[in-house]
């Protein structure tokens, strides 16, 4: 056993880590939204009720985030493709909502609910990401008020379903002409604020429901994040690599499908719990 965890679940926690820490630095995306179905899965397989599975595997997922996005910082700085200006002023607004949205939002929100509106804006934004309409050159992105008020909005929506914040800011970006490669670059670095305020904010939130999960703390899987940043870290540079490697095109449309796939069957989740 490690972390209190039988060796086969620890080896299942092992390879997400592995694949959702590269897709994290391929994508952009911090892992947490390719993590929540896997998570999900995982926790309803070991005997934990659907609905609760969800509102576990969220947080769970995005305090992942807070260990990948290091390492994806990391190997995306070092290629000098992350906007620093951008995320000096898109952070406030997304740490002061991601933890209102943690503190006093999610405790109040159904698994079914959480599972319906995951299921909705990923699918929306993986059809921003395939749309071949041209965006405007002269569009750029907003002034400093602007930059708040659209960090505000990806906190929230981010803490609501457990993600970095790129499947938001990555379609939000590139759409104010922001190259690709920088859009995905500079997601990652903002998966870390939003990872950290809601993950406070959830603890706040969960502290008095006790957990099903030996580790839980409310609805903080601990035993899992630990087992899962472990091997995530690890990998999140190579997926930067790979992202930098790849063109454009092939960047967009394995972002687009990737996030179809998760929406399905997070979809299906919140008709059937």
């Amino acid at each position: 056993m490690i972390f209190g965890l039988e060796w086969q679940l620890v080896l299942e926690l092992l390879l997400l880590g592995c694949f959702t820490g590269f897709l994290a630095g391929l994508l952009g995306i911090g892992g947490g939204m390719l993590m929540v179905p896997f998570m999900h899965f995982i926790l309803s397989h070991h005997g934990v009720a659907s609905a609760l599975a969800v509102k576990m595997s969220i947080p769970t997922s995005m305090a992942t985030i807070i260990f990948t996005s290091l390492s994806s910082i990391r190997a995306h700085h070092s290629r000098g493709a992350i906007r620093w200006d951008l995320v000096r002023t898109l952070a406030p607004g997304i740490t002061v909502m991601a933890l209102i949205t943690g503190a006093f939002i999610y405790p109040q929100v159904k698994g079914a609910a959480l599972a319906l509106i995951f299921a909705l804006f990923v699918g929306f934004s993986a059809t921003q990401m395939l749309r071949k309409k041209k965006t405007h050159a002269s569009r750029q992105m907003p002034g400093t008020s602007g930059r708040l008020v659209a960090g505000g909005v990806i906190g929230s929506l981010s803490g609501l379903v457990g993600a970095g914040g790129g499947f938001i800011s990555v379609p939000f970006m590139t759409w104010c002409n922001v190259p690709m490669h920088n859009a995905v670059a500079t997601s990652a670095a903002l998966g870390f604020p939003i990872a950290v305020a809601n993950t406070v904010g959830i603890i706040i939130g969960g502290w008095s429901m006790a957990s099903p999960v030996p580790g839980g703390v409310g609805y903080l899987w601990v035993p899992g994040l630990l087992v899962i940043a472990s091997a995530s870290v690890l990998l999140a540079p190579l997926g930067a690599k790979a992202a930098h490697a790849m063109d454009v095109a092939q960047l967009r449309k394995v972002f687009a499908l990737m996030l179809y796939a998760l929406a399905s069957y997070m979809l299906f989740k919140a008709f059937n719990t």
